[in-house]
């Protein structure tokens, strides 16, 4: 799930140090952890996007219950278990890019006059799985106007029932924002 790799019966660790051996990490038995754990990053900074790639490493969870593990993944990745189980279940709304903007008020209202291939250029940056964020994109940008610029495995879940996908129903507050910039640089 994300950069989490589960262990064992209920341990998690950050997938890159699923060789480490078990005394080299800093252990933790608290599903309340997890949150500590993803507040920041590596170098100290704090991550405003827990899907971001940028976990730090050298830890390990271990949790006694599944309740547990289930707290502890919703720390890491809030919401994103039960987005999965509403995905499953034919349940999850998926909001297009142009609707998202539509419902924007206040200085977030000039989104709505972002271009269709700024804003496809913009979601080519900002969404990129390798440095940006770690979910599959399920939205548009309208109905009927796809995301060109994000290679195609960014809008298709995996199908291996050992992975949890992190799924992205609607462009979040962060695009949004990064979408009013883009307009106001490019206004005359």
């Amino acid at each position: 799930m994300g950069e989490l790799l589960i262990t064992g019966r209920y341990e998690l660790r950050h997938h890159l140090d699923a060789g480490a051996p078990q005394d080299s990490l800093a252990a933790f038995t608290d599903p309340a952890a997890a949150r500590d754990i993803a507040l920041y990053d590596a170098a100290g900074n704090y991550r405003p996007l827990r899907t971001a790639p940028t976990l730090k490493r050298g830890w390990r969870l271990s949790l006694a219950t599944i309740e547990q593990l289930r707290d502890a993944l919703d720390a890491f990745y809030p919401a994103m278990l039960a987005a999965r189980l509403a995905f499953d279940q034919g349940r999850l709304a998926v909001t297009p890019l142009r609707e998202t903007l539509a419902r924007q008020s206040g200085m977030y209202a000039v989104t709505r006059k972002i271009s269709n291939p700024n804003a496809d250029a913009l979601i080519g940056t900002f969404c990129r799985s390798d440095c940006a964020c770690l979910k599959t994109i399920l939205w548009p940008i309208a109905a009927d106007i796809p995301i060109t610029s994000l290679p195609p495995d960014k809008f298709h879940p995996t199908p291996d029932p050992a992975i949890i996908p992190l799924l992205c129903a609607e462009a979040c507050n962060l695009l949004v924002a990064r979408a009013r910039e883009v307009v106001k640089q490019s206004a005359p």
